[in-house]
């Protein structure tokens, strides 16, 4: 009895201490999107692999989709069929924009991205682009999405991992 009671009172701190982290980030994430709510995409111009320049510009009168990932993070792994699903069918209504948000070789991500079958431009953070990916907003985990409309203006932000019926809800079921 007196062992239970040992190991209860050295795990109820450490049960509390997670709970308040957890319950900061959500707060956190909360508290960004009403501020981000009112916002229009910022100004960027960003090269993806490829060699292609995205700017605000060429993505005007399509949904952008800017999605935050990396290859490391196992839920980014687990959206990317998603993305390439609903690219593949409505890639004339939206721009689908991968920042990988590491630091990776050209090379290896271009592997990476094959054996996915990734369909839509992806973008590394590089000397280059990494200035340009805190235009977006503040990034607080992994995988990260913003969502704006052919107006430009923020839809919808989504931390975690998103699936194919949010990114129809959030675009396809708008006039």
């Amino acid at each position: 009895m007196k062992k239970i009671l040992i190991i209860l009172c050295l795990f109820l701190p450490l049960s509390a201490v997670q709970a308040i982290t957890v319950s900061e980030i959500v707060d956190s994430a909360s508290s960004l999107w009403q501020q981000q709510k009112s916002q229009k995409v910022t100004k960027f111009s960003l090269t993806d692999t490829k060699g292609n320049v995205h700017t605000d510009e060429s993505t005007k009168g399509k949904y952008l989709v800017v999605n935050f990932w990396a290859t490391w993070c196992p839920p980014c792994l687990k959206e990317i069929p998603a993305f390439v699903e609903f690219y593949d069918n409505h890639a004339d209504k939206v721009q689908i924009l991968g920042l990988d948000y590491e630091q990776a070789d050209k090379t290896a991500i271009s592997e990476f991205t094959d054996t996915f079958m990734v369909n839509y431009p992806i973008v590394l953070f590089d000397d280059k682009n990494g200035p340009q990916f805190s235009n977006f907003g503040e990034i607080i985990g992994m995988p990260t999405t913003y969502i704006y409309n052919p107006k430009g203006e923020l839809v919808d932000f989504h931390m975690g991992e998103i699936d194919i019926q949010t990114l129809e809800k959030t675009i396809l079921s708008k006039p």
